[in-house]
């Protein structure tokens, strides 16, 4: 069963950091490109980051850049996105996805999607 399975969502203060992971099973990442998303209630779902098959380019949303890390590792079939310096407007659902092309990722039709894990920045 093809599945992406994300992890290390959770509650922090503002000016916090969390690492989210995201575990590909049942297909191998490494021809995939892979991007981060996130959807706030009310909200639609918006880009946050991707990064190459061979993880040598990556692309992140103004809103994040300089905050948030994507990073990949290959060999434990697994995508990981380390945020910074959080703010309460971070607060979302975040969703990996994995694309055969950097094309899908900025459609927003990428061939796999996680289920999502909640982000919540509060004090």
């Amino acid at each position: 069963q093809v599945q992406l399975v994300e992890s290390g969502g959770g509650l922090v203060q503002p000016g916090g950091s969390l690492r989210l992971s995201c575990e590909a099973s049942g297909f191998t990442l490494d021809y995939y490109a892979m991007g981060w998303f996130r959807q706030a209630p009310g909200k639609e779902r918006e880009f946050v980051a991707l990064i190459s098959w061979s993880g040598g380019t990556t692309y992140y949303a103004d809103s994040v850049k300089g905050r948030f890390t994507i990073s990949r590792d290959n060999a434990k079939n697994t995508v990981f996105l380390q945020m910074n310096s959080l703010k309460p407007e971070d607060t979302a659902v975040y969703y990996c996805a994995a694309a055969i092309l950097y094309q899908q990722l900025s459609a927003r039709t990428p061939d796999y999607w996680g289920q999502g894990t909640q982000v919540t920045v509060s004090s």
